[in-house]
């Protein structure tokens, strides 16, 4: 198993100081945040792509060669990539790149984007989500794997004798993962291609992700790409550690109560007998992210946010430090024997 971590790159007050990082601070953070979890040794780092305040990930590709240049080890991803209206010509350039300038220590997630009005904001249409999605993945899988591309579509110009600049890194095009809070179609796309299939796997029911990820074993094997348990699955998360959980309940508190997508919900505890947000000692993260495989099966990949809510930077390199030291070494072992 993969673990690694992703932000959002949401500006978010610190509740207990009352300190709002500027959009420099959040971006400078993000880096030291990747550079701390590649020399920590995780295995992976994700940024959405957002653009809308409070987020400052509008252009992941940028942030995600900056840090290429700066780490050694670590996979570079997004969390997503909006596949519905990103032009899938760029997204094949601009990943292309960054896949040579990394020497391969790239890949991405697609989504459709939980965000309605981002759809006019680059002149297309949320009823389209699903064809867009269809069309345009279509097409980034082709300009990968065809170096003079052919192509007619309903939703962008044609392309005749197109080559898509510069190829992916040793002729190997990145690895592609599709993201879903609900959606089965995205569960279909992926295992029609024999892509990753990423579950979301927040702010609801560890069960409701489970069904998608089932659905998309038994498309994955329907389509020839092997049996149900060779699909590729990853899963996201949120923790918050301290030696004990007394004392990680009781820091993590003001965060909780500052996450906009927490309001309304309950107490910590409730959401957390709910959802896979974890807060307590790295042995309960452990338990309770191992336990997901009663819904998932044995998974791939496993990525968790630290910083919702306003968790101050020297915070979040602390949670890191303790996921790399005491968490992911169990999580891989474990899974990696069936334990």
């Amino acid at each position: 198993m993969q673990v690694g971590i992703f932000s959002v790159g949401e500006i978010s007050a610190d509740p207990t100081n009352a300190t709002r990082p500027t959009e420099h601070d959040k971006l400078q953070s993000m880096v030291t945040m990747a550079v701390h979890a590649d020399q920590a040794g995780l295995d992976v780092f994700a940024i959405g792509e957002h653009h809308n305040p409070p987020f400052v990930p509008s252009s992941p590709t940028t942030i995600l060669g900056y840090m290429a240049a700066l780490t050694k080890r670590i996979t570079l991803s997004t969390s997503t990539t909006l596949i519905t209206t990103n032009d899938p010509v760029k997204i094949a350039e601009d990943f292309g790149t960054l896949h040579q300038l990394s020497s391969g220590r790239v890949d991405l997630m697609l989504g459709r984007g939980n965000t309605a009005a981002v759809y006019p904001w680059f002149g297309k249409n949320i009823e389209d989500s699903v064809e867009l999605t269809i069309e345009n993945y279509g097409l980034l899988h082709k300009l990968w794997r065809e170096e003079n591309v052919d192509w007619d579509g309903k939703h962008r110009a044609p392309l005749r004798r197109f080559t898509s600049t510069p190829r992916p890194f040793q002729g190997k095009p990145p690895f592609v993962w599709h993201g879903s809070v609900s959606n089965p179609d995205v569960a279909e796309i992926a295992a029609y291609y024999g892509d990753g299939f990423f579950t979301n796997n927040l702010f609801g029911p560890v069960s409701h992700f489970g069904k998608l990820v089932n659905l998309y074993r038994e498309r994955f094997a329907h389509y020839g790409h092997g049996k149900p348990q060779d699909a590729i699955v990853g899963a996201g998360g949120q923790i918050f550690m301290r030696a004990n959980s007394q004392d990680a309940l009781r820091e993590y508190r003001p965060f909780f109560a500052n996450s906009r997508i927490y309001r309304g919900a309950g107490s910590v505890e409730n959401v957390m007998e709910n959802t896979s947000l974890t807060v307590g000692s790295p042995q309960q993260v452990i338990d309770k992210t191992l336990a997901f495989r009663e819904h998932f099966g044995n998974y791939d990949r496993q990525l968790f946010t630290l910083e919702m809510g306003g968790v101050p930077l020297k915070t979040v390199l602390e949670q890191i430090d303790l996921l790399a030291e005491r968490v992911a070494p169990v999580l891989r072992k474990e899974v990696a024997s069936g334990g």
